[in-house]
C-alpha cells in the first residue's frame, strides 16, 4: 500500500538510500505520497529538514538488502489449496525462486507490483515452473487459502503460461512465520490501525537454488532484460546463455537508483584491459610462431644443401680465377 525508502546492507554494513537528495524535497514528497517512488535517491549529507522526517507509522517500512544471506527453509506456510508446506519445498527442484511479499486484500500497491512483474515476465522466453519458480507470500496473517487461490487464478491467468499453475505459489501463514521470512530477506512492513491496511515497500527478491539471496529489485515496473539478468545471477549459471553470463561479467550490473541493469564504468574498463591484454598476447604469440617457422625453414634449407653449408668458397661464388 505504502512505499518508502530502501536500505541496502551488504557484508554487514548499512548503506541507506534515504530521502536526503539534491532533488527538491517538495517534489520527492509529492511523488512518494503518490506511491510512485520505489526507492529514494542517495543521501548527500546535508542537515535534516522537515521533509526528511519519517512519519511514525512509516518507521521500519523499508527494504534492508541482505545479499548472500540464507533464507529459512523450515518456515511453514499454507498454500492456496490449504496444504501445509515449507518455504524450502519450492527449492527442491533446483530452480531459482523469485519471491514477492504482498497481501491479497491490498488496495493498490501489490496489484501495481504484480502487474508490472507480469509485464516483464511476458518478455521472457523462460517460464515459471520450468526455469524458475515464483512464490508470493501474504504479509497479512488473517488472510486465508481461498483468498490466495483467487489471487492465483487472477495473476496466473494474466501471466498466461501453461506451467504457471505449478510454478507460481500463493501462500498464507501465521504472523510469526511471516515475520521470520520477512526479517530474513529484510522486508520491513507494519500494520496501520487507522487505515486497517499494511504499510510496506514494493520489492521482489531473487533467491538461489541453495537459498541465498542473490538480488533485489524495487519499484512497480520490471523490464524483461533486467528480470533475465537477475534470474541468471540467481540460478548460479544453471540457466541463461554464455552471452548472458559474458555480459554480466564484462558490462552490466544492477543499479538500484534506476531499477535496471546498466553498463558500469569499472566493468567496461576491465573488459577493455582484458581485450588489450588478449590482443597483445595474440600478437606476441604470432610473432613467436613466425620467428620459429623462419628458423625451422633456415635449418631445413641448410640440411637439404650441405655442400653450400659446409664447403669452401669456389670461384663461382668468389668471382676469383685460380
Amino acid at each position: 500500500m505504502f512505499l518508502k525508502r530502501q536500505t541496502t546492507r551488504e557484508a554487514g554494513e548499512g548503506k541507506r538510500l534515504g530521502a536526503k537528495s539534491i532533488v527538491p524535497a517538495v517534489s520527492a514528497a509529492l511523488i512518494g505520497a503518490a506511491g510512485l517512488l520505489p526507492a529514494a535517491l542517495p543521501a548527500t549529507g546535508h542537515a535534516q529538514s522537515f521533509y526528511d522526517q519519517v512519519p511514525e507509522e512509516m518507521e521500519g517500512v523499508e527494504v534492508t538488502q541482505r545479499l548472500n544471506e540464507q533464507v529459512p527453509f523450515d518456515v511453514e506456510f499454507t498454500n492456496e489449496y490449504g496444504e501445509t508446506v515449507t518455504f524450502g519445498d519450492y527449492f527442491a527442484d533446483g530452480r531459482p525462486v523469485l519471491l514477492t511479499l504482498n497481501y491479497y486484500t491490498c488496495p493498490q500497491l501489490c496489484h501495481l507490483t504484480l502487474n508490472g512483474l507480469i509485464e516483464g515476465l511476458k518478455e521472457l522466453e523462460w517460464s515459471a515452473g520450468e526455469e524458475f519458480n515464483i512464490v508470493t507470500v501474504s504479509i497479512n496473517p488473517n488472510e486465508k487459502p481461498d483468498q490466495a487461490l483467487a489471487f492465483k487464478n487472477r495473476y496466473a491467468g494474466m501471466y498466461g503460461r501453461e506451467t504457471a499453475a505449478e510454478g507460481w505459489a500463493f501462500l498464507t501463514g501465521t504472523e510469526e512465520n511471516i515475520q521470520k521470512l520477512a526479517d530474513a530477506v529484510g522486508f520491513g512492513f507494519r500494520y496501520d490501525e487507522r487505515s486497517g491496511e499494511y504499510a510496506h515497500p514494493s520489492s521482489i527478491q531473487f533467491i538461489t537454488p541453495t537459498g541465498r539471496i542473490a538480488q533485489y529489485m524495487g519499484g512497480v515496473m520490471f523490464r524483461g532484460q533486467d528480470l533475465r539478468f537477475a534470474l541468471v545471477e540467481a540460478s548460479q549459471g544453471s540457466i541463461g546463455s554464455p552471452m548472458d553470463r559474458f555480459l554480466l561479467f564484462t558490462c552490466f550490473q544492477y543499479d538500484p537508483r534506476t531499477n535496471t541493469y546498466a553498463p558500469v564504468a569499472w566493468k567496461v574498463m576491465r573488459s577493455g584491459a582484458l581485450l588489450t591484454l588478449t590482443v597483445m598476447a595474440l600478437g606476441l604469440t604470432l610473432l613467436w610462431w613466425r620467428g620459429s617457422r623462419f628458423e625451422e625453414g633456415q635449418k631445413r634449407s641448410l640440411k637439404n644443401d650441405p655442400e653450400t653449408a659446409g664447403s669452401a668458397p669456389t670461384a663461382a661464388t668468389t668471382g676469383v680465377e685460380q
